[in-house]
């Protein structure tokens, strides 16, 4: 075998480890998100049929929300603070914090979105999970294939998330049907790309941190963080759609 067969070789060997440890960081990364979707899921039907979490958090009219009481915006707005919080210090943290964060991150979406059971039925909110989970599934597994470069779509795409959070707390004030649906349609859309734009940006993170153990396991877990807000606002969006209102 001459020099140049060797590198081939080299190269081949090389492409097949980084290939395996990718398999394996996705892996991980998918573990994570599916670990906090049951978390979140299981918090909030857990609040939604507790009287004493509801009533803390909310105006209750026998089984109607009426109002949002303090400690309810607290919850609402908690999940928000605490995702730009642990982006700005993952790299400051620990692994077993940067965990303990993300599962009590899921946690309090959990009770962030258990009023959810007040709004549709149950029936419905399991047929948009499961849509949801068939988007998610597909547009994920084009984001990990495509040879395309969907960096310039995922700066736009963002632009777009700040957008929708914009509108959507000014429309808390003007209550605008037509923006709460347009804010839909748009949410649909930008959280569709973004579920393939992470999935491949993922790939490129992971051979970047490839090197350190540490480094992998906090991007796995900023990773399924971003992908599980993805899973979640799309699954919201969907609902405002598919979903049956009590």
């Amino acid at each position: 075998m001459n020099m140049f067969e060797q590198h081939q070789a080299q190269m081949q060997t090389q492409t097949a480890s980084y290939d395996v440890g990718l398999r394996q960081f996705m892996l991980g990364v998918y573990n994570y998100m599916t670990g906090a979707l049951v978390l979140t899921g299981l918090v909030a039907w857990f609040a939604a049929n507790s009287t004493p979490v509801m009533s803390m958090l909310y105006v209750m009219n026998g089984d109607m929300i009426a109002g949002m009481k303090p400690l309810g915006w607290v919850v609402a707005f908690a999940p928000l603070a605490v995702a730009l919080g642990f982006g700005f210090a993952i790299e400051r943290i620990s692994t077993s914090t940067a965990q303990l964060i993300f599962w009590g991150f899921a946690a309090l979406m959990g009770l962030s979105l258990a009023s959810l059971f007040f709004v549709y039925t149950g029936g419905s909110i399991t047929r948009v999970f499961f849509i949801t989970a068939i988007v998610f599934g597909s547009m994920s597994l084009y984001g990990y294939t495509t040879k395309r470069d969907l960096t310039s779509m995922g700066s736009f795409l963002i632009m777009g998330v700040w957008g929708i959070l914009i509108a959507s707390l000014v429309n808390m004030f003007l209550q605008s049907s037509a923006l709460y649906w347009t804010v839909s349609v748009l949410g649909v859309l930008i959280f569709t790309g973004l579920i393939a734009y992470d999935t491949q940006r993922l790939k490129a993170i992971y051979y970047q941190v490839a090197g350190s153990a540490e480094a992998a396991s906090k991007a796995s877990i900023m990773g399924a963080l971003s992908l599980y807000l993805d899973f979640i606002n799309l699954f919201i969006m969907l609902l405002r759609f598919l979903g049956e209102r009590r």
